[in-house]
């Protein structure tokens, strides 16, 4: 990968910051560029990539992104802190690359550090996407009005096997307790869809996950991991990730150190329950033999789902063009979209045909 290439990547990524919301990467990420150009400390960061070939989804702006939060939520970086809302800083909409000079010195400081989380796959857990889980357990639920095993590809943390325990609300609709410390709000644009108003009880009584490079979101390093992978002038999203943090000690999850197709290949039905495999924004990163296995093992569980031991398969992935669908399946029956979204998962909407 050329110099050139690395400096557009990083621009292709300060775009898709300004459209996501976050002015603050969307500044700092072209002076990355620039300083790449320039022979700073950053090109020194980066210089492993110059050697290879990079897919597009290594996402590695994203690593440097969060190594360096890394530092700065965790008091290695406090001239970086100032300027990161996550770590109690503030950001100055007009001034939106001001954290810049602080940015620079934590990579220049900080070699060793960049270089690990250069090598960390990022792992955003992004919770705001249990609003798109939620919508399409309720949906099987219509079919299926039975306790529901979740089974989830690609997990991290497994922050999102708890969608059960948080609090959804949009305009004419609400659901899950009130005084959950996850509250998901505008979670649709427009119209609810029907099936989400007067729906069957939601039991979970099976939460299990799979992941290569699984994160505890108990332990102090794993909760840094997830903190660093969300975007510092986006409070929303922190402060979900705070209250999912507090319920993954409440209610334990399986995770499993594993790749999706042999998780997937596992998997079988059991009588009495609906179960559910469910993924979202994971699809890219697996290669395509495994993820035939796993598209394999999930026509053999629909093929064999009953009434009594139901079956449903649930994707939030990309789809055509800058959308995100939820695709759902449920037994045998084809594949549908339910709904598309913000990549962070919220707001939601009906399909446009709907």
């Amino acid at each position: 990968m050329s110099l050139d290439q690395i400096t557009a990547l990083l621009e292709h990524q300060a775009r898709a910051c300004r459209i996501l919301g976050s002015p603050l990467y969307a500044a700092l990420l072209p002076l990355v560029g620039q300083d790449v150009r320039d022979g700073g400390p950053c090109r020194d960061a980066l210089a492993p990539y110059a050697r290879v070939d990079v897919a597009l989804d290594d996402a590695f702006p994203l690593r440097l992104l969060g190594g360096i939060h890394a530092l700065a939520l965790s008091g290695r970086a406090p001239d970086l802190a100032a300027h990161y809302p996550s770590a109690g800083g503030a950001f100055d909409p007009d001034r939106p690359d001001a954290a810049w000079p602080a940015f620079r010195a934590a990579v220049a400081a900080w070699p060793e550090w960049t270089a690990d989380w250069l090598t960390r796959p990022p792992q955003t857990n992004e919770v705001g996407r249990a609003s798109l889980l939620l919508t399409g357990l309720l949906w099987a639920l219509r079919e299926s009005p039975l306790p529901v095993r979740l089974f989830e590809l690609g997990t991290s943390a497994g922050l999102n096997l708890r969608p059960d325990l948080f609090r959804y609300e949009a305009a004419g609709f609400g659901w899950g307790a009130d005084d959950s410390p996850v509250r998901l709000t505008h979670t649709w644009e427009g119209p609810t869809p029907a099936w989400l108003h007067d729906p069957p009880p939601l039991t979970v009584v099976a939460r299990h996950g799979c992941d290569l490079t699984p994160i505890d979101p108990r332990s102090t390093e794993g909760a840094l991991a997830l903190r660093a992978y969300v975007w510092p002038d986006q409070i929303a999203r922190a402060q979900r990730l705070t209250g999912a943090l507090g319920l993954a000690e409440q209610a334990p999850a399986r995770i499993e150190k594993t790749g999706a197709g042999d998780f997937a290949e596992a998997l079988r039905l059991e009588p009495g329950t609906l179960t559910v495999l469910w993924h979202s924004v994971m699809r890219q990163y697996v290669p395509a033999e495994e993820w035939a296995r796993v598209s394999a093992a999930s026509d053999r569980l629909a093929r064999s789902a009953t009434a009594d031991a139901a079956f449903a398969h649930l994707a939030f992935e990309p789809a055509k063009g800058a959308a995100f669908a939820l695709t759902a399946r449920h037994g045998a029956a084809p594949a549908k979209v339910i709904a598309s979204a913000h990549p962070h998962g919220l707001p939601a909407r009906l399909p446009a045909d709907d």
